[in-house]
């Protein structure tokens, strides 16, 4: 493991999982998301994962307003990568949750590689108290939900995005996702570099064991050789163990409120900037340097901020 290997920190913000009655630093309104992905960047990340909601009950908001009216303020007070997702919530229709990267162009939209189970009803086994009436309903449709990312979809948002010169971040939660990614790898859809994001602990995806991990990495290796940029991120209590597996493997890492809204055992996390901050310490204790975010924009080979819609 060589001392001055860059690693990449992502930080994702506010996401669509959690509800803001399991935190109150949870961001909702533009104001508090801008902020959140400042103080990321100022910590140390060089990439910023975004959502948006409904500042008045937190729900997930896919409109390309709810993100302009927070993209050009964090633009100007950083230099962070903007990476916009095109997953939105799994109750969205693919045009819609597209809408946003469409528009406004960014340098990386994330991009979920296939569909699958995803199921969030065992937080109804950890929260009570609901403040927003869509809250509960929301976790507990997630028993009978399929997240949709077809081949047809995928395609879609490849051609539209590639179009525009946005990048992706391809989250893969299970093996068959990467198997998916070097179909269309092979169709000359996906161009290398590829940010291969694996993602850990999401029932109905890949589990956080260390096995797991190291099987994601091998198969990738395997698939891709030389032509992607690892990145992991694991769902809440795993996700300093894993970021902390991954960095020892050669791998970049994810962290923010979107996969955890912890700051180690019964502790919340009290802003995204706590988690860049703690796994940043985890990287530079391995003798690891932590990437700015020109040298991301260098090692995912991207089109510059200035080349944006926003």
């Amino acid at each position: 493991m060589s001392k001055n290997r860059k690693v990449i920190i992502t930080c994702a913000v506010t996401g669509s999982i959690h509800t803001p009655s399991m935190s109150p630093y949870l961001p909702v309104s533009a104001q508090q998301i801008a902020d959140a992905a400042v103080g990321a960047a100022q910590a140390g990340a060089a990439i910023v994962h975004l959502h948006a909601r409904k500042p008045e009950d937190g729900r997930p908001d896919q409109s390309p307003d709810a993100f302009r009216a927070f993209v050009g303020d964090i633009k100007q007070r950083s230099d962070a990568v903007i990476n916009i997702t095109t997953g939105g919530s799994p109750t969205m229709t693919v045009v819609e949750r597209m809408q946003p990267a469409l528009q406004l162009q960014p340098e990386v939209a994330s991009l979920n590689m296939g569909s699958m189970n995803f199921g969030l009803f065992p937080m109804l086994g950890r929260y009570k108290d609901f403040k927003q009436p869509w809250e509960q309903a929301f976790l507990e449709g997630t028993r009978d939900l399929v997240f949709k990312n077809t081949f047809a979809d995928i395609e879609f948002m490849l051609k539209e995005g590639s179009a525009n010169g946005t990048r992706f971040e391809f989250e893969c939660y299970d093996t068959a996702h990467l198997y998916n990614l070097a179909h269309f790898l092979d169709r000359k859809l996906a161009t290398p570099p590829l940010f291969v994001q694996t993602v850990f602990g999401i029932l109905g995806g890949i589990g956080t064991h260390p096995d797991d991990v190291s099987h994601l990495k091998r198969t990738a290796d395997r698939l891709f050789g030389e032509d992607y940029v690892w990145s992991v991120l694991g769902a809440g209590r795993a996700q300093m163990p894993i970021a902390s597996m991954a960095a020892a493997q050669g791998g970049n890492v994810r962290v923010g409120l979107e996969d955890s809204l912890w700051d180690g055992p019964g502790q919340l996390a009290q802003s995204n900037a706590d988690q860049v901050r703690r796994v940043r310490g985890i990287l530079e204790g391995l003798g690891l340097s932590v990437a700015t975010a020109d040298e991301a924009r260098q090692l995912l080979q991207l089109k510059g901020r200035s080349n944006v819609k926003f």
